[in-house]
């Protein structure tokens, strides 16, 4: 099964200030995470030209795909770039992650999250979505989405009903499995009337952690798992260390959390959903499936950022073969 993801295309760079003074500059409170706009990621760009930085492809969907494509998946990313150095060094990064690049151009600054390390390594972000979520329903073509058998989209999109619910339909009339993340749980109750619209009409496989389900239910994560299964084929709630929960056609299971104390859990569910799409498109079982994510999600906890570090891959192929067998 060869899976395409639809998300926010962003560049993670992450940046070691000398000192605090861009921080009132651009107008972002110390340690906050914000929205910024193009003005102010304009002014980080040019204030860090000279400083030391990392860059790598990032956006929720986009961590899944490339993942899953170390695993040895078929991966497809379909997101909007601008026409600069940035959208030119994200799509050779995602080529030589070997994810197939479904990219819709167009002028001006592509989207970007920039995490600024304070000397003192408290860490403030700005996040510039920039063409990210503009994607016009015609934009994604029947010949994006014929080549593949699953398409698995994040929760921030729903900010744009019209792409949701035209690549939704698209998919559903190809023959795809459409799986969706939740995201956020702010996200939840912005579109709730939408997602209690769109979910059972088109979502196979629900992904979402505790808050998200929640959010969306009113109830704790092992009733929200039952709840949320009668309205789609595999409902999975994350629950941090507690690991996870599955439902599926009134079956129920548990898999365990891996991994030690958390350094970073950023993209933990990035990582637990590409594990567990890994395992649906080898025919794995539904625990297997989300053992797999639940092993990718306890390597990435372990470090900074949400990628696993390229010289870990071997170890967990061998893993993976170990939960297969």
């Amino acid at each position: 099964m060869n899976t395409i993801g639809l998300g926010n295309a962003l560049v993670d760079v992450l940046l070691k200030l000398e000192n605090d003074d861009v921080l009132p500059e651009i107008g972002i409170q110390k340690g906050a995470m914000d929205m910024i706009n193009r003005d102010q990621m304009v002014t980080i760009r040019t204030a860090q030209e000279h400083l030391p930085r990392t860059q790598s492809p990032g956006g929720s969907v986009c961590n899944t795909m490339r993942a899953m494509s170390y695993l040895g998946a078929n991966s497809g990313f379909i997101g909007k770039i601008g026409d600069d150095s940035v959208g030119v060094f994200y799509e050779e990064a995602i080529k030589r992650a070997g994810v197939t690049p479904h990219l819709i151009r167009t002028e001006g600054v592509s989207g970007s999250c920039t995490v600024l390390i304070s000397p003192d390594g408290e860490r403030t972000m700005g996040t510039f979505l920039g063409p990210g979520p503009t994607i016009t329903p015609d934009e994604i073509t029947e010949d994006m989405l014929s080549r593949y058998q699953c398409i698995y989209i994040e929760g921030y999109l729903l900010v744009n009903e019209p792409l949701v619910r035209a690549t939704m339909e698209k998919a559903k009339k190809l023959g795809l499995k459409v799986a969706l993340d939740l995201s956020n749980f702010n996200i939840v109750n912005a579109f709730k009337g939408m997602l209690e619209d769109i979910i059972p009409k088109y979502v196979d496989i629900l992904f979402s952690n505790e808050s998200e389900a929640e959010a969306y239910t009113g109830q704790k994560a092992t009733d929200a798992v039952r709840t949320l299964s009668e309205l789609v084929e595999v409902s999975l709630v994350t629950l941090g260390k507690e690991g996870a929960l599955i439902g599926s056609h009134g079956q129920f299971y548990t898999v365990p959390a891996e991994g030690g104390k958390p350094i970073d859990t950023t993209g933990a569910g990035d990582n637990f959903a590409a594990g567990f799409l890994y395992g649906q498109s080898i025919g794995a079982s539904l625990v297997q499936s989300a053992r797999i994510g639940s092993m990718l999600s306890g390597y990435v906890i372990d470090v900074v950022g949400p990628q696993i570090p390229d010289d870990k891959w071997e170890q967990i192929k061998l893993k993976v073969k170990g939960i297969l067998a």
